[in-house]
């Protein structure tokens, strides 16, 4: 559990990304995404803090909202229940590459992880039946919380990487996605954990 200043906070976020100073919806959705990281319970290393924020960051696209995937439905084809790669991800029924396409703050994708993860967090079907539901900031954050806490999105977790011995932010983003894109997000965690040391109360 964590408490900042949030001018403080706002100030050093824009003198670490200068160019970045922030519209009133993305204040509104980074303050409500840090009200969620400041009163989970199972995030006590403020490490672990900084790299959820920089993804969300990228995932996200500076957005700090849960957004869905851009695409139109015939791009989303390619991941239907006939296809390898929707075959791979749980899809069966037509239309389930659109249906289940990524949203959230990390993008879950396919009916299985839909429908795994909905169970992981006690809400039975209700991921599965209403996919929208993964757009709502709560349940977004409860997602990626638990996905990264746990390994529940490549088997790869936080405590993996950064840890007591060690701090690796650029192999960390193992836990969403490979390698993608991983030495910028590494970037990003870097100069959030530094504002967020900076802006600490207590």
């Amino acid at each position: 559990m964590f408490q900042f200043d949030d001018q403080k906070l706002l100030s050093g976020y824009v003198t670490a990304f200068p160019g970045s100073a922030l519209k009133p919806d993305q204040v509104a959705g980074a303050g409500r995404l840090m009200g969620f990281i400041s009163t989970d319970p199972e995030i006590s290393d403020i490490r672990w803090a900084a790299y959820m924020l920089a993804t969300v960051k990228h995932e996200c696209a500076d957005t700090w909202t849960p957004i869905s995937e851009r695409g139109s439905s015939d791009y989303f084809r390619r991941y239907d229940a006939d296809t390898p790669l929707g075959h791979r991800l749980g899809n069966t029924q037509d239309g389930d590459g659109f249906r289940f396409r990524g949203r959230g703050y990390v993008q879950i994708t396919g009916r299985a992880n839909y429908s795994r993860l909905g169970q992981l967090l006690g809400m039975g079907d209700q991921l599965v039946n209403n996919p929208d539901l993964a757009l709502d900031p709560k349940v977004a954050y409860q997602i990626m919380s638990l996905g990264m806490r746990t390994g529940s999105f490549t088997g790869k977790k936080l405590s993996d990487y950064i840890n007591q011995n060690a701090c690796d932010y650029v192999n960390a983003r193992r836990i969403i996605n490979g390698l993608d894109q991983a030495e910028k997000i590494a970037g990003y965690a870097s100069k959030i954990e530094s504002d967020l040391t900076a802006a600490r109360i207590g």
